[in-house]
């Protein structure tokens, strides 16, 4: 019998926000449990940021060099296959609770399409049965159907007491009635009306900003020491590390995190940087409880023991971070995030992964756990002897990752720092003992984890580091010589026709 496959993101959930890996502070008692019955991988990075370019590696099994999402707005290629195709071809219905953040190809529509007006489209393959999309009407039209009259636009996330601008406030909304509680139930009641094996894509928008959420979960942590985050004294030393961060630290929107806030995020006390990082805990609780009631309705239609669940995020969050907000740059903090995989055909239970996976490497692993075959490249790697609790003969020795901060709309960075479009990107290898990121446009960056795992001091100039600076930027330049789209390359026209294999 074919089993289930549950895939769950939970949008801008840091890796390091798990007590199943030891966090200080956060509990997260049901994604423990599914790491209990399955497999934890504790260095686990997305493919880039911010959500299209993320969402376009883990669907594609690809790298952004490879698919060119390059931001939200970018139109993924027609040409990839991806997780929903694939689930159609062994034989599902793959169906959607929440959204993809999907811009469609240009070159498949007419153009006054009105699908060319959003990259909020939908994955091709899925079968779309709750949407919710940024805006969320369906969600505050539930909102309404359950008396609170308000509901009439993404207002209702302003805390319903007169507060300051940062606070722990709660909504007007309960815990039951948040979008995570409105797709959880959407999903429970589609679990109860199937009778085959069934793929669905629960994609739930919390943790993501704007950073407000009901009791408990809003006074469930205290806001933390400053010694809680990894970042330099004072944001003038955080700038003066690299051009990027400069720009970067000084362009941060409140309103991108507190609802409706004006002025830019630099004006922020530590104390509200502290305020906001304890609500961001409460609400990645507030996501950990509804996975609870995802469990339980699994096993209450008998359909656990034959569901493969993969959970996981797009992208991380700062959190308050290198005075820092969001999912961009380089940091760990943007990247690191968390990956729980249970599958019940496997003997191995409880098992953590020490070693360096990818975003990329879902699509691959469902893949090979359906029989199925990629239609073309795809430059992650299956998962599955990880999932026995073996480790694979030849695997990847670090992490890879991608932001690419063009604005072809607007042209800002592009006329900020003088370069062309092409020009404004990075890519990121780091292992367990260093860090490179490498600009396209600007001079690279290189961290010493070993002497400074919160990379806080780039080393890339100092004369004692040139030879490693020279030696990572050759393991980046060979990676991506390695990952060059291969579709066709690993097919040769014979006298007995084409042959295919990837070596």
């Amino acid at each position: 019998m074919r089993p289930n496959i549950l895939l769950i993101t939970a949008d801008q959930w840091r890796g390091d926000c798990l007590s199943a890996v030891g966090h200080a502070v956060v509990k997260t008692p049901n994604v423990d449990a599914l790491a209990r019955e399955g497999t934890l991988f504790r260095r686990h990075y997305a493919g880039a940021a911010p959500c299209s370019p993320a969402r376009a590696s883990l669907y594609t099994g690809l790298y952004q060099m490879n698919h060119r999402v390059c931001r939200n707005g970018s139109p993924l290629d027609a040409r990839f296959d991806n997780i929903a195709l694939m689930a159609r071809r062994a034989g599902y219905d793959p169906t959607l609770f929440g959204y993809t953040d999907t811009a469609p190809d240009p070159r498949r529509l007419a153009p006054g399409d009105p699908h060319l007006t959003s990259y909020e489209g939908v994955l091709p393959g899925f079968t779309a049965r709750q949407l919710l999309p940024e805006h969320e009407k369906q969600w505050l039209s539930w909102l309404r159907d359950r008396g609170h009259a308000d509901a009439a636009d993404r207002s209702v996330h302003k805390p319903s007491a007169d507060l300051p601008e940062v606070n722990a406030g709660a909504p007007a909304y309960t815990q039951d009635e948040t979008q995570t509680a409105f797709l959880t139930g959407e999903f429970i009641r589609w679990l109860g009306e199937q009778e085959a094996p069934w793929f669905a894509h629960i994609s739930f928008l919390r943790p993501h900003p704007p950073f407000v959420v009901p009791a408990p979960y809003n006074t469930m942590y205290e806001p933390p020491q400053d010694d809680a985050f990894v970042r330099h004294a004072d944001r003038e030393r955080e700038k003066a590390q690299h051009p990027y961060l400069a720009y970067d630290l000084d362009r941060q929107p409140k309103g991108a995190f507190v609802f409706d806030a004006k002025g830019g995020v630099g004006d922020w006390s530590a104390q509200e940087f502290a305020t906001l990082r304890a609500v961001y805990y409460g609400m990645v609780s507030e996501v950990d409880a509804q996975l609870g009631r995802i469990w339980q309705a699994l096993r209450d239609g008998d359909a656990w023991e034959n569901t493969i669940i993969v959970f996981t995020s797009d992208h991380a969050e700062m959190a308050g971070d290198h005075w820092s907000f969001g999912k961009s740059g380089f940091f760990d903090g943007s990247y690191h995030i968390p990956l729980v995989i249970r599958d019940p055909a496997s003997k191995a239970r409880g098992g953590q992964v020490e070693h360096f996976t990818s975003a990329t490497d879902i699509f691959p692993t469902l893949c090979e756990r359906l029989g199925e075959s990629p239609a073309g490249h795809f430059d992650g790697a299956s998962l599955t002897g990880f999932l026995a609790g073996e480790t694979p003969a030849v695997w990847r020795d670090g992490a890879f990752w991608e932001f690419d901060f063009r604005d072809i709309a607007r042209g800002r960075q592009e006329a900020h720092f003088g370069l062309p479009s092409n020009a404004c990107n990075l890519a990121v290898y780091r292992d367990a003992a260093f860090k490179y990121v490498h600009f396209a446009g600007m001079r690279p960056m290189l961290f010493d984890l070993g002497q400074d795992p919160g990379e806080l001091h780039n080393v890339a100039d100092e004369p004692a580091y040139l030879g490693t600076r020279l030696a990572y930027a050759e393991k980046l330049l060979s990676l991506r010589a390695r990952h060059l789209d291969q579709t066709l390359a690993y097919t040769e026209l014979t006298e007995k026709g084409p042959v295919q294999g990837r070596r």
